[in-house]
């Protein structure tokens, strides 16, 4: 079980989740069966941590934060507010993996050093989809199930495949966006229009 913030007051946490005593938990958050919560974690109001996943050393999530079953989501990766991570995502943190040192022996802590993912505000990121870090995945953005992203994907962009490439841009709402031409954008939810210059999409003044 977590320690005694004064901010995880109103939090669940199932008795067979593993939750350091120094993770900071915001109040309405849950975790549930089987998930673990390492040392220094700090989760936001609302979040939800789905059976039997991991959250890492020190990794920072906003508020209204999902991570579904069996994610794995490794320091120091950093959430911001309402990032869902899909069933069975992987945010890794080494670029370039080992086991052993040069000279056969085992890797510690001290032989390597840790690189995060940073998810931003309102991303998805698809069931089994892998992030290979140092990535980050810009706000509002979809990166579809099974897609392996291994360079950073901007604001708005939805992403798929290996490794994931642009197809389309997404809205707040998630669906595709419908092509207005000229560089406009338009959500078929909430007729939000968004436009496209340079590359990058932005959501037009209301």
């Amino acid at each position: 079980m977590s320690g005694t913030s004064p901010e995880n007051t109103s939090v669940r946490v199932v008795p067979s989740a593993d939750v350091a005593a120094d993770v900071v938990l915001g109040g309405g958050t849950s975790i549930w069966h089987l998930a673990q919560v390492r040392e220094g974690a700090r989760l936001g109001r609302n979040c939800v941590v789905g059976r039997g996943a991991y959250i890492g050393t020190g990794v920072t999530m906003g508020d209204n934060c999902k991570v579904q079953n069996y994610a794995l989501v490794y320091e120091p990766a950093s959430l911001g507010d309402g990032v869902f991570i899909g069933p069975a995502v992987v945010l890794t943190n080494d670029t370039y993996p080992r086991a052993i040192n040069p000279d056969g022996s085992l890797k510690n802590a001290h032989d390597w050093r840790p690189v995060g993912v940073t998810i931003k505000t309102g991303a998805s990121i698809g069931a089994r989809a892998t992030c290979v870090a140092p990535v980050t995945v810009g706000a509002w953005a979809t990166v579809a199930a099974g897609a392996v992203v291994v360079k950073d994907v901007p604001d708005y962009a939805l992403v798929v495949g290996v490794p994931a490439r642009r197809v389309g841009w997404v809205g707040r709402a998630g669906v595709p966006l419908v092509d207005e031409g000229a560089g406009r954008w338009r959500c078929p939810i909430t007729q939000d229009i968004y436009i496209e210059a340079d590359g990058l999409l932005s959501q037009e003044d209301s």
